[in-house]
């Protein structure tokens, strides 16, 4: 019999990537997705790329709905609200959809609907500034390990170690193996092109089909860490299937990338003259660096990064080729002026 799994916001990027790994290592995939319209457009049906054999309904895990999809072997709790910027004006509705959607769907799973395995995603946010080995900026920065005191610098950051708590609180206390997986800075394919809250590639992206330079704050030495969504997925299925649990763990890369190098990359594999504009505005929230110590991942997990950065921009690139973009980061930008949120 198939191992039945439920994937929460799995019409969106990670989502969507996810259920085509588990689909073809045997899985019976379920979705549960809201179809955000700042995601995925105002078209409220599944995207053309979800994979046909997915068992898919439309709610939200704010509500019951989602016991309209249970009982299952597993779940893999990824449903969210994304974006930095945008927490820091909109506070009610990412508690409301990160934490109170998470302790709802937590509730539903308990009794007859108690899963085998629970994963959440958590974010590299939480961190906040990564630590630096003189204690300065313009020292060496060293990479982030599960250890590390958190640091929350936004209501983003805080929802998403909400959901990590809440998930392993549960966990411990209804005996469900948990496993909290922090991801890094995740590109690839299918990551929406059109939503400013979205990650910092896909921005660049964004911009850059619309002949425009991307946008970078601060001075653009600020540094990530990129992995390749084929990792992040493999990564989620190698945690399904360990016997790990109750722990927290990083998924990246391992490697750091400044984000004007980024900038600079994209254009160049897109055949674009279009240097990167840099405004030296900071931009409230924001961290300075955070990459991700990936040793306590290979040690657990056997995880284990494939995707090199240039060949991962080399696939979204052929991708890009075929897709349009609406770049709404002027709107974005006014706002957080508006808002007193750039300075």
């Amino acid at each position: 019999m198939p191992k039945r799994v439920l994937i929460t916001g799995g019409a969106g990027f990670i989502g969507s990537h996810l259920c085509d790994e588990l689909i073809a290592h045997g899985y019976e995939v379920r979705v549960l997705d809201n179809l955000d319209e700042q995601v995925h457009g105002p078209s409220q049906d599944p995207p053309a790329y979800l994979h046909p054999a997915v068992k898919f309904l439309k709610g939200d895990v704010c509500e019951t709905v989602v016991e309209h999809l249970l009982p299952v072997d597993y779940v893999v709790h990824l449903a969210a609200k994304v974006g930095v910027g945008q927490s820091a004006y909109q506070l009610s509705d990412y508690v409301w959809a990160n934490s109170y959607g998470t302790s709802t769907l937590l509730e539903c799973l308990q009794g007859r609907n108690q899963p085998k395995k629970l994963i959440v995603a958590s974010s590299m946010s939480v961190y906040g500034e990564g630590q630096v080995i003189s204690g300065e900026w313009n020292e060496e920065p060293v990479s982030s390990w599960e250890d590390d005191t958190p640091r929350l610098a936004s209501i983003y950051a805080l929802t998403k170690y909400d959901q990590e708590r809440l998930c392993l609180l549960w966990g411990r206390a209804y005996n469900v193996p948990t496993i909290a997986l922090r991801f890094f800075n995740v590109y690839g394919t299918r990551q929406s092109l059109s939503n400013p809250y979205t990650g910092v590639m896909a921005i660049f992206a964004s911009r850059l089909l619309n002949g425009k330079p991307p946008v970078i704050f601060e001075d653009g030495q600020q540094s990530r860490d990129f992995v390749h969504v084929s990792d992040i997925v493999r990564g989620i299925r190698l945690a399904l299937e360990s016997d790990v649990a109750d722990e927290v763990i990083n998924l990246g890369s391992g490697q750091r990338q400044s984000i004007e190098v980024i900038a600079i990359m994209l254009a160049a594999q897109m055949e674009l003259d279009i240097p990167p504009e840099i405004t030296g505005q900071h931009r409230v929230g924001d961290i300075r660096h955070c990459f991700a110590d990936i040793s306590k991942a290979r040690r657990l997990l056997n995880y284990d990064p494939l995707v090199e950065i240039g060949k991962g921009i080399s696939e979204l690139v052929d991708w890009l080729k075929s897709q349009q973009a609406v770049d709404k980061l002027d709107a974005h930008v006014h706002e957080l002026e508006a808002k007193g949120l750039l300075k």
